[in-house]
């Protein structure tokens, strides 16, 4: 008899599981998101193929219907997770995904979704990761996105984004990962989320100066990608200062300037900085010496002029050093050149002297005396 009964209570619970689960209102969403995609663009063994609803997406065990792209919560009543495979689908990301308020991650990318970023993404509070990368949306970046107060990351990089950043960016008080590069963007740095620890903004058409104000209180980042822009004017000593920096890629802007001063108590973070292919003028900045675990450096194809400093020979830690394509002058350090030097790089392209010609940090060869002469005003100092 007890075997009946359990026979019988177990038949009730795998009958309940195959009733419909999922909230009405996430159904439909579901069904309007699939709709919005051209049914060209779904493969046969797609996730988006698998989405028939005759059955109920939450349903357990999933072996026919809605096996992947779709995550539920635990009593399989709410949808928490769209996290489509990259296979080319094609179409608009429709406004009635606001309906799933329960959603903290949703996942596009590398597919054909285009038009814009629906403003009605707002209404789901619980969002949590926004990835839309390597697809073809356009248009500006929602204003109302800014009120997604749980978004821990954000990524629309490799889209046709135009226009300026929200200027409400730091309304994004959970952000700790950003991530908007090769879009259209244009303007100013504005107020950013002060819980960053990535900061990618790297091929856009944003420009001004690098403000102290757009960076205040971000205590936490590690990570600065904002080459390829139109930034201009000097970077400040403060910049090189922030307490947890690790990574800078200031590469291919109009910088005409970089002030460093030495960290605070020798203490600093720092491993990689890039400042290539700008218009910095100035003599090379010494106090990169004082950085304790700097090991790349590069200030390639600027206007530096005068020697290399002494400190660079003498910092063990440093590895990759790349001062080619400028005016420096003087005999370059023989500890580059020693027989247990591990610097790689290149010190090629300046007016340097008695830069040996078999090594290949020499590479490529200096500039003629004509042109060094020209930019020392025809007087080149030794």
């Amino acid at each position: 008899m007890f075997n009946f009964f359990y026979f019988l209570l177990l038949f009730h619970l795998l009958q309940a599981q195959a009733q419909a689960l999922t909230s009405p209102a996430d159904v439909s969403a579901l069904k309007a998101f699939k709709s919005s995609i051209k049914p060209s663009s779904i493969p046969s063994w797609s996730c988006l193929a698998s989405w028939d609803f005759a059955a109920d997406p939450c349903a357990v065990p999933r072996r026919t219907h809605f096996i992947c792209g779709v995550s539920c919560s635990p009593d399989a009543t709410r949808v928490t997770q769209i996290t489509l495979d990259p296979v080319g689908y094609s179409g608009q990301l429709t406004p009635l995904i606001s309906r799933l308020t329960q959603l903290t991650t949703l996942d596009l990318s590398d597919n054909y979704f285009f038009g814009p970023i629906p403003s009605s993404i707002s209404s789901l509070r619980n969002l949590q990761t926004l990835t839309l990368k390597s697809n073809s949306f356009s248009g500006s970046i929602p204003d109302s996105l800014t009120t997604l107060k749980s978004l821990e990351s954000l990524d629309l990089s490799h889209n046709s984004m135009s226009g300026n950043l929200p200027k409400n960016l730091n309304s994004l008080s959970s952000l700790r990962r950003l991530d908007l590069s090769y879009n259209k963007l244009t303007g100013f740095l504005p107020k950013l989320p002060f819980n960053l620890l990535e900061l990618a903004l790297r091929g856009n058409s944003l420009s001004g100066y690098i403000s102290k104000s757009a960076f205040d209180g971000l205590n936490q980042l590690e990570v600065v990608e904002l080459s390829v822009n139109s930034f201009s004017g000097t970077l400040g000593a403060w910049f090189f200062l922030l307490p947890s920096l690790q990574q800078v890629d200031l590469a291919n802007n109009s910088l005409t300037g970089v002030e460093i001063s030495k960290p605070a108590g020798g203490n600093s973070d720092l491993v990689a900085v890039n400042l290539g292919f700008n218009k910095i003028a100035g003599n090379v900045p010494s106090n990169f010496a004082g950085y304790p675990m700097l090991s790349s450096l590069s200030l390639r194809y600027n206007r530096l002029r005068g020697a290399i400093p002494l400190g660079y020979s003498k910092k063990k830690t440093l590895r990759r050093l790349f001062l080619d394509g400028n005016f420096l002058i003087g005999i370059p350090p023989a500890e580059f050149f020693a027989g247990d030097t591990a610097v790689t790089g290149s010190l090629g392209d300046n007016c340097l002297r008695g830069c040996p010609g078999n090594s290949e940090l020499c590479s490529p060869r200096q500039k003629s005396n004509a042109i060094c002469k020209q930019a020392y005003g025809g007087k080149l100092r030794s």
